[in-house]
């Protein structure tokens, strides 16, 4: 008996570690070599033994105390994706010093609908994901597009974040409207979100997690994000993903032209995503809590706040990949 007690009290020791007295965080972290990323630092775990890449900047998502010593920071392509790396391993550069949270506050002020104050808008670029992604055959999508049978002719939605500063990348998971949305609404997201051509799993999921902590209802909110989605296919940044499938691009050739096109601040506030170092998987647009889609991308992004890094998991020079297995 004994020995299962002091198996279980060294168990709860290794989550406490890992989760229990983490602190939400945000910024980047610049790995300066190669270091293993952790799913677990107290345990050593580390599925499908990823590590960090020199010169990779990474999306911080906690540390692990005030005064840390390890960064959980979002690996993109890993599974799971959000792994922990030793602070010595590279350069972080967090948004702000770690605060205390407000007398009586717990981790509930991080799920109250309606308190965000930003958005992010996480597009896909179905190929890059599809191909470079393990999806565990979960993704029907990607079945059809890596078989043939799906074109990808634009830029699709991930989803459309709330964020609130004080909860970093943690405010989600609100109550709020069940999911459903009518036939109308999802023939016409459909094209955009291509998991609704097969199925609503990771419609609901994204409006569980997210939709549900702003005022929409799911028809609206999905509608509105479609729309967001086309502004920015539409904008300098679709001609220049979907003018270069199946070729490179150099990460500093993307941002010269968005600057010159639309200027310094919609440039600071876009992020591109990529998988395997080389691959662009998503692009993620920072927009204010008062955004308008019946506008251009400028107009669109006005007020929006500067995504403090340019990109995530991406080599000086990416692939834009096609649809299709090669």
């Amino acid at each position: 008996m004994r020995r299962y007690v002091s198996f279980a009290l060294t168990l709860l020791a290794c989550v406490a570690l890992d989760a229990g007295a983490s602190e939400s965080a945000s910024g980047s972290f610049t790995a300066n070599k190669v270091c293993e990323a952790y799913s677990s630092f107290a345990k050593r775990t580390n599925p499908g033994e990823v590590k960090v890449a020199a010169g990779t900047a990474y999306t911080v998502r906690e540390i692990n105390k005030v005064d840390y010593d390890w960064l959980r920071v979002e690996v993109p392509g890993a599974q799971p994706s959000l792994r922990w790396v030793q602070r010595d391993c590279g350069t972080p550069a967090l948004s702000e010093k770690p605060a205390a949270p407000p007398a009586g506050a717990s981790g509930e002020v991080c799920s109250l609908p309606n308190q965000e104050d930003s958005y992010v808008l996480a597009i896909t670029w179905q190929p890059g994901f599809c191909e470079h992604t393990k999806y565990n055959g979960k993704k029907p999508e990607c079945d059809a597009m890596n078989g043939g049978t799906l074109p990808a002719k634009t830029l699709s939605l991930h989803g459309l974040w709330p964020n609130k500063k004080e909860c970093g990348t943690n405010y989600g998971s609100c109550q709020g409207q069940q999911f459903a949305l009518s036939k109308d609404t999802v023939e016409k997201i459909a094209p955009w979100m291509p998991n609704f051509f097969y199925e609503r799993t990771f419609g609901a999921y994204e409006w569980n997690k997210h939709g549900k902590c702003q005022s929409l209802a799911p028809d609206d909110y999905f509608l509105k994000a479609v729309s967001a989605v086309r502004v920015v296919n539409d904008s300098e940044v679709g001609s220049i993903v979907l003018g270069n499938v199946g070729k490179n691009i150099r990460v500093s050739d993307f941002f010269d032209r968005i600057k010159q096109r639309y200027g310094a601040q919609v440039a600071d506030s876009i992020t591109l995503v990529c998988t395997g170092h080389k691959y662009l998987q998503e692009i993620r647009v920072s927009l204010a809590t008062d955004f308008s889609t019946d506008r251009d991308l400028p107009r669109m992004m006005a007020n929006a706040k500067p995504s403090g890094v340019r990109a995530l998991g991406c080599a000086d020079e990416i692939y834009v990949e096609a649809a299709g297995k090669d």
